[in-house]
């Protein structure tokens, strides 16, 4: 019997990780990708990628660990920076992660993928796919899978409004790779920083193309200090990024003393409305081509759940391609796929859309408490790698109350 033909349009990390993990299970798959590895490696940076433990045994599970001795990211720390007191940390606690965590630049990850899907038997097409090329491809595909977030193909899929928070882009967003970074004391770390009323700053180690760096992301409300990135040049930019954190977070500007940007290409700035889309789109023939990771949930970077949604919904739907057998790829197995995607990243979609909110009264007595109790900064790190718990305790203002009220019983 002829294995099944499977094309997925988009080669970033879920669409390689899935090509993968179907050519590996007898597929015949077909990747499209609009930039060929040489490319993707001397392009610019594309994400700020911390992927935490669950994530990454996605990629364990198909040999795809391929840097083991990167940067680790072994835990969380959070502090809240009020702007009319800088150099005060209203709030401040860190833990470690259960796992850690690893970061591997876009750049470097996504060529190395590539050779992989090739040499297990993939075929890698490089064409800039438009509605016309969708059209062939499901031609000849029993299925299409769309990973590619952006272009006229990604227009195709509606934004579903009933499970849409926000209409609008929510922050302005930079990142700033650099070297020469001290490096944090006890353990390396997110370190996540609060400004409220003015923005986020979280910063990481990770591997990118000359080697360890650290990634700086910020997150601006619109309009306030940090929402100042139009226009600059890489070098302005680094002394922006330097100018905000001497501004708000002291601190973090003194591991700045000796930064130095990674390349000329290590910079980013941008902004885009979170949005969940409807994960089928229905093309000019009627055939109907199915969406996937941020084609479909679009997150704000605040909670560093990109490329972790992209491995848990390449996962998803491998299992459910898998578990399909020689059934037919129809519509409602398609939206199936995706529900069962979606039963974990609506969570992550409420998470993101909290942090994106002023906080709640609420959040914020958890977020204090955790510099008492441990048990709460270890929960809301490690919160970080399965999202969905912070359903149980922080997100829900009764189930907060309750869990605070659980450590002043006694037993």
């Amino acid at each position: 019997m002829a294995p099944r033909t499977i094309t997925i349009v988009g080669a970033g990390q879920s669409g390689l990780q899935l090509g993968i993990g179907l050519i590996d299970a007898g597929y015949d798959v077909a990747l499209i990708s609009n930039r060929t590895p040489e490319q993707i490696r001397t392009g610019s940076i594309a994400s700020s990628q911390c992927m935490f433990d669950a994530a990454l045994g996605h990629e364990r599970n198909l040999g795809l660990d391929l840097w083991p001795d990167a940067p680790r990211v072994e835990g969380i720390s959070f502090a809240v920076a009020p702007p009319e007191a800088p150099g005060v940390k209203a709030i401040s606690w860190a833990h470690r992660l259960d796992a850690p965590a690893q970061s591997i630049d876009q750049r470097v990850k996504f060529p190395a993928l590539m050779g992989i899907f090739e040499a297990r038997g993939g075929t890698l097409v490089f064409e800039d796919a438009g509605v016309e090329d969708l059209e062939r491809y499901a031609e000849t595909s029993e299925l299409v899978l769309v990973a590619a977030g952006k272009g006229e193909i990604a227009q195709l899929f509606e934004r579903d409004a009933e499970r849409s928070q926000y209409a609008a882009p929510q922050r302005a967003l930079a990142l700033t790779y650099v070297t020469g970074m001290k490096p944090r004391e006890e353990f390396s770390a997110v370190n996540f920083n609060v400004i409220p009323g003015v923005g986020e700053y979280f910063v990481f180690p990770a591997l990118t193309v000359t080697g360890p760096c650290e990634i700086m992301v910020f997150e601006g409300l619109p309009g306030s200090d940090i929402d100042s990135w139009k226009g600059l040049s890489p070098q302005e930019h680094l002394e922006n990024s330097l100018r905000i954190l001497r501004t708000y977070l002291p601190w973090e500007a003194e591991r700045c003393a000796d930064v130095q940007l990674t390349d000329r290409n290590g910079v980013l700035q941008g902004r885009f409305p979170p949005t969940v889309r409807h994960p089928l789109a229905t093309l000019p023939s009627g055939k109907t081509v199915l969406g996937m990771a941020d084609v479909v949930v679009l997150n704000d970077p605040i909670t560093g759940q990109g490329s972790n949604n992209a491995s848990k919904c390449a996962a998803a739907y491998l299992a459910g391609i898998l578990e399909r057998g020689e059934n037919a790829f129809d519509d409602a197995f398609k939206q199936g796929l995706f529900e069962s995607y979606w039963e974990d990243a609506q969570h992550v979609a409420a998470w993101t859309n909290a942090m994106l909110a002023p906080p709640t009264p609420h959040a914020m007595t958890l977020l204090g408490a955790a510099q008492e109790n441990d048990q709460i900064a270890k929960r809301f790190a490690n919160g970080f790698d399965f999202p969905p718990d912070f359903a149980q305790w922080f997100l829900d203002e009764q189930a907060a109350e309750a869990y605070l009220g659980s450590f002043n019983t006694v037993h």
